[in-house]
């Protein structure tokens, strides 16, 4: 199997099975996914979960967010990691959307990543979430899955190198979406340590899994 016939099976099956991927993050606007991403840095979308209807309920719009003080907001979301610095960011991220955009979310990469706590695979994932975008923000699930099955070559060593692969060979409309299939294929099936190859529905087209095969073939002769 070739690139473009790897990329076009991998297209596909999701499209078929998986066809309204989405975040798992919770939220109901705009500015909730944007705190919601920036928390999540390094930490799981179930512990994110737990936290924000408490933090929404009490900074439900950036101006609540501006207008607070360390003291109040970090045990909000002390069980966070990195509680600290993340208390900084959503406090100067308040700040600065009040302050140099009216109070909303801005649509492109080049603004968002301004704010405090906001780097680009942040702002890949609100643009392509909210505004159906055609970024691909690469995090440790999209960078292992897509290297491990064929779609990225393995000299692709960076975030951005995978990043920029994606995007060359992704159809333009189905860039937003595919980062989710790939999140959620990781996340679930093609584990970091124990990938559940034997029961994956894509291990047809998955380089890891034909060479696994060709190794284990090898090894009863």
């Amino acid at each position: 199997m070739n690139k473009k016939q790897r990329y076009e099976a991998f297209i596909s099956y999701f499209s078929e099975n998986m066809p309204s991927a989405e975040t798992e993050l919770a939220y109901e606007n705009p500015f909730q996914l944007l705190v919601a991403v920036v928390l999540s840095a390094q930490c799981t979308d179930k512990r994110v979960n737990l936290v924000t209807p408490q933090l929404f309920q009490r900074f439900p719009t950036p101006a609540h967010l501006a207008a607070t003080h360390f003291d109040e907001l970090f045990p909000y979301i002390r069980s966070i990691s990195y509680p600290n610095n993340k208390t900084k960011h959503l406090m100067g991220l308040g700040k600065m959307l009040m302050e140099k955009f009216g109070g909303e979310v801005p649509s492109t990469v080049e603004e968002l990543v301004q704010l405090p706590g906001v780097g680009r695979k942040t702002a890949h994932v609100i643009t392509s979430v909210v505004w159906q975008q055609p970024h691909m923000a690469v995090d440790t699930h999209v960078y292992r899955v897509s290297r491990r099955i064929g779609l990225v070559p393995l000299t692709a060593k960076t975030p951005l190198e995978v990043e920029k692969q994606l995007v060359k060979h992704l159809p333009k409309h189905h860039i937003h979406q595919a980062h989710h299939w790939l999140i959620l294929h990781g996340r679930y099936t093609c584990l970091a340590r124990k990938p559940t190859c034997e029961t994956c529905q894509i291990a047809f087209l998955c380089k890891f899994y034909e060479k696994m095969k060709g190794k284990s073939s090898h090894s009863q002769i």
